[in-house]
C-alpha cells in the first residue's frame, strides 16, 4: 500500500476541473481518478491524499471532491475508512462475469483467467417450489434436485449458485462429484447440453445467511440472475438463481444485431 500525497507523479497532469468541460467537474474528476485505477497509475491499496489537497488539485470545493469519490465508491473503485489510520483506498478490481453464450460459472472464470472453485451448501432431492415447477414444466409429482453451492475465484467467496435440475431427466445426479462444472457434468453423463436460456437480471440485498455464505454485510447489494435453460429441442433443463456479489464482480454481456434487423 502506497500513501500517496498530492505531490506524487500520479497527481502531476490532475486537470483543472473547474473549468468549462463537456461534463459537470464531479464527473469529470470521477472519470481521471477511474481512468488512473485503469491504467495502474493508482493501484490497489493506494490511499489517496487527504480530501482538502485532492480539491485543491482539481480546482474545486470539497462538496464536489465529495460527490467524485462518493460516485467511485458506489461503483466499487474505491473504498472509504474512517478513524486515524483511515482515508480513501483503492479498491481491489472487480471480477468480470461474461454471460455471453450461456457459460457456466467455471468458464465464466476461466475467461476472467482466475481459478473457479466451489463448496457443497446442500444437495438434497425435494419437491420443486412452484416457481420452479413451472419454469421446468414439472407435474406436482415430480421431484427436482436442489444444489446450492458457494462458488469462489482464487478462494474468494463470489456468487451463491441455487440450482434446480429435474430428478427424472438425471437419474443418479447425487452420486457425482458436484463441486465442478455441472453443464460438463450434464454433458458428460446425461448427453444433455444447455443450448439457450432466458436471463433475468435485478439487484438484490443479502440476507444473514447469504451474507454469511458469501463473507459479505447483511443488506449487502448482490446482482441476482435468475436463468431458466432449455436443450436444443427447446425443453427446459435447469432453473437457477446466481447471486454475485456486486462489490467482487460486474456482469458483462456481448450482444450483437441480426443482419435482418438493421435499420
Amino acid at each position: 500500500m502506497r500513501v500517496l500525497s498530492i505531490d506524487a507523479d500520479v497527481f502531476g497532469s490532475v486537470p483543472d476541473a473547474a473549468g468549462p468541460g463537456d461534463a459537470p467537474a464531479h464527473s469529470r474528476i470521477e472519470r481521471w481518478l477511474a481512468e488512473a485505477m485503469s491504467d495502474g497509475r493508482l493501484g490497489t491499496g493506494d490511499r489517496l491524499p487527504p480530501e482538502s489537497d485532492l480539491a485543491t488539485a482539481f480546482g474545486v470545493s470539497r462538496m464536489t471532491l465529495r460527490q467524485a469519490l462518493g460516485a467511485l465508491a458506489r461503483s466499487g473503485h474505491v473504498h472509504r475508512q474512517r478513524g486515524r489510520a483511515g482515508g480513501t483506498f483503492v479498491a481491489r478490481p472487480r471480477i468480470e462475469c461474461d454471460l455471453t453464450g450461456l457459460p457456466g460459472f467455471t468458464e465464466q472464470m476461466r475467461r476472467a483467467r482466475v481459478r473457479a472453485g466451489a463448496s457443497i451448501v446442500r444437495c438434497r432431492i425435494i419437491e420443486p417450489p412452484p416457481g420452479v415447477a413451472r419454469a421446468l414444466c414439472l407435474s406436482g409429482v415430480d421431484e427436482v434436485y436442489e444444489v446450492v453451492r458457494v462458488r469462489s475465484a482464487d478462494r474468494e467467496p463470489l456468487a451463491l449458485e441455487e440450482t434446480y435440475l429435474s430428478a427424472a431427466r438425471f437419474p443418479g445426479l447425487l452420486d457425482h462429484r458436484l463441486t465442478g462444472s455441472l453443464y460438463s457434468l450434464m454433458k458428460r453423463h446425461y448427453e444433455t447440453v444447455p443450448h439457450t436460456a432466458q436471463e433475468w437480471l435485478e439487484p438484490v440485498v443479502a440476507d444473514a445467511e447469504q451474507a454469511r455464505l458469501l463473507g459479505a454485510e447483511e443488506g449487502a447489494a448482490l446482482m441476482l440472475v435468475t436463468r431458466t435453460a432449455y436443450d436444443q429441442e427447446g425443453e427446459p433443463v435447469e432453473h437457477a438463481y446466481d447471486r454475485y456479489r456486486a462489490d467482487r464482480t460486474r456482469i458483462a454481456l456481448r450482444t450483437s444485431i441480426a443482419e435482418d434487423k438493421v435499420g
